[in-house]
């Protein structure tokens, strides 16, 4: 590891190896444990080995992850750092392991990124960190939905030794280290640089606010959009950057460049807002953007803000100083009809009126091909957005039964299945319960673990199906609300998700019991079996509920189709 000295201040860590040295390594790491990394990991690593993460020189050690929990400060080095980097890894592979042993680290296609020396290896309190990082333990917080659900339960700290960087192959002329930013900077001669962080398109009101911040700062302007792991749910970054290409040219040229982030963000309102101005003071950045509710992950369980939406301002500058970036706070921009323009809120006169399209009245019109005005966003935009975004009658969709053994699943997807086919409107396939255990999960047991496993295979399928315009019916047990909702955020992601709970009682799909697996379940025969010595979670808020037992088929399918009429989907 060294440090490099750039002309914009600061020390930016190199992990990585020279080539040679990197080559000559191979022959060392052959017999060392590989960890294949997750998405999330994949975007940390990058940034750790690019000098993103500075000061940073690998995952956090048990001190470390604690003092930023609670002092928002590396315990080593005593600097600001407000969000825990953390290798989580399953407890089997944690129990091989012991401190000072060496892990290889590896991409999607096993290619090695980096050695990681173990300092530490402990197991944290999910629930503090929650509490500590996001200051909520609900799950309605993505990020704390992926830290109970989704985490390792073990954390391994310990130093990087770079190997070779993750390599990319989309919009590599947009793709830039800390340091080829920086001496992008010095080649361009710009010495001001106010950072604009977002995850979503831009439209005017964006274009606005960051001119606006540049002007005022006397700054050139870097638009550095994430392009890592975002909020479920967020246009996909392909298509995001395709919108900010073609809103580019409504900047001056000379004044103001778009690179691309590989951050993966943790929607941490407050914490994250200070971590993203650090992470763009090692970029090179002089200012800094901050907005109302920066980073902020939506609504709670109440229908509330998680965060205060100028809290991210206030802890931002609170350590500016120390950090050593300008923020640029900014409040709302709405746009006056009577001016033509936009003005931040708090310049709006009393009498002024003011036209507004929320995100929710956004997605409607888009979702529906309805009309978007001029003065929202730019044409170019709303018809790279409408590329991937057609209106739901023309999206895929997934229509996912849940139940118990023996409720009427399997007859109503079959059902259902034919309706489909009846209308021909769309390519449809079903992924049955057993037709899935057969050709995709056959060598899985019954165990939770691989009953989770084959409910996120059919949904992995599911989501593909839903991504390409088809109709995927999914009609697996499902017992686990967890995993349904892993499932249904991956394919909402794509396309509709409808859940349809079919809520038989378990006395009717005994009394059905053609296999006779509830009668074995009863004798002790069969172990962990749902509903009688395993439980069933009932969905917390599916779209649909279904009672086979006092419905028909015809009469169940017919509801489904006009809950899918009602959603738009037909």
């Amino acid at each position: 590891m060294h440090e490099l000295i750039t002309a914009h201040g600061g020390k930016l860590i190199n992990l990585m190896l020279p080539p040679e040295k990197a080559t000559a390594m191979k022959a060392e790491i052959v017999n060392l444990p590989s960890w294949s990394l997750t998405q999330r990991q994949l975007c940390d690593v990058e940034l750790l080995l690019n000098g993103g993460f500075s000061p940073l020189e690998g995952f956090m050690t048990e001190a470390d992850y604690n003092s930023v929990l609670h002092h928002l400060r590396l315990a080593e080095k005593n600097v600001v750092w407000p969000m825990p980097i953390t290798l989580d890894v399953n407890e089997a592979f944690a129990d091989a392991l012991k401190v000072g042993d060496k892990i290889v680290l590896r991409d999607f296609e096993q290619v090695p990124l980096a050695i990681l020396n173990i300092s530490d290896i402990w197991q944290p309190d999910k629930a503090v960190e929650a509490q500590q990082v996001f200051a909520t333990q609900s799950q309605a917080h993505p990020a704390v939905n992926y830290l109970f659900n989704t985490a390792g339960k073990i954390y391994i700290g310990g130093k990087l030794t770079g190997l070779n960087t993750p390599h990319h192959y989309d919009f590599t002329h947009l793709r830039r280290t800390p340091h080829e930013l920086r001496d992008f900077f010095i080649k361009q001669g710009w010495q001001r640089i106010v950072g604009f962080q977002t995850r979503n398109p831009m439209h005017r009101a964006h274009q606005e606010l960051t001119f606006r911040a540049a002007k005022l700062k006397e700054a050139n302007l870097l638009i550095q959009p994430v392009v890592g792991m975002t909020k479920p749910g967020d246009v996909d970054h392909y298509t995001r950057v395709r919108c900010y290409e073609k809103i580019l040219p409504n900047y001056p040229e000379q004044t103001t460049a778009l690179s691309l982030l590989p951050l993966a963000m943790r929607m941490g309102g407050p914490r994250e807002a200070l971590w993203h101005a650090i992470i763009r003071k090692n970029y090179g950045c002089t200012h800094f953007i901050v907005g109302r509710d920066h980073a902020g992950p939506g609504k709670d369980d109440n229908g509330e803000d998680f965060y205060h939406p100028y809290a991210a301002q206030e802890l931002v500058k609170k350590y500016q100083d120390e950090i050593e970036i300008e923020m640029v706070p900014f409040q709302e921009m709405v746009y006056l009809e009577d001016r033509a323009e936009y003005v931040p809120v708090n310049e709006v006169e009393s009498g002024q009126k003011i036209l507004k399209i929320s995100g929710t009245e956004f997605r409607r019109r888009l979702q529906k091909g309805l009309d978007i005005p001029a003065w929202f966003s730019y044409p170019d935009v709303i018809a790279e957005l409408r590329k991937t975004h057609p209106p739901k009658q023309r999206q895929g969709f997934t229509v996912f039964f849940t139940g118990l053994s023996g409720a009427g699943k399997s007859t109503l997807a079959n059902a259902l299945l034919v309706k489909f086919m009846e209308s021909g409107k769309r390519p449809v396939t079903l992924l049955d319960g057993d037709i899935v255990r057969k050709k995709l999960s056959s060598e899985l047991t019954f165990s939770k673990a691989h009953r989770d496993l084959n409910i996120l295979r059919i949904g992995f399928v599911a989501s593909e199906i839903t991504k390409n315009g088809g109709i995927a019916i999914c009609a697996p047990i499902a017992p686990y609300e967890s995993v349904r909702q892993q499932v249904r955020q991956e394919i909402s992601a794509h396309g509709g998700f409808i859940e349809v709970h079919v809520a038989t009682s378990l006395e009717i799909c005994e009394s059905r019991d053609r296999k006779g697996l509830y009668a074995q379940a009863r004798a002790g025969q069969i172990k962990g079996f749902t509903g009688i010595d395993d439980p069933y979670e009932t969905p917390t808020n599916p779209e649909l509920v279904i009672d086979t037992g006092n419905t028909s088929v015809l009469e169940s399918v017919q509801q489904i189709l006009l809950k899918l009429e009602k959603l738009g989907y037909l």
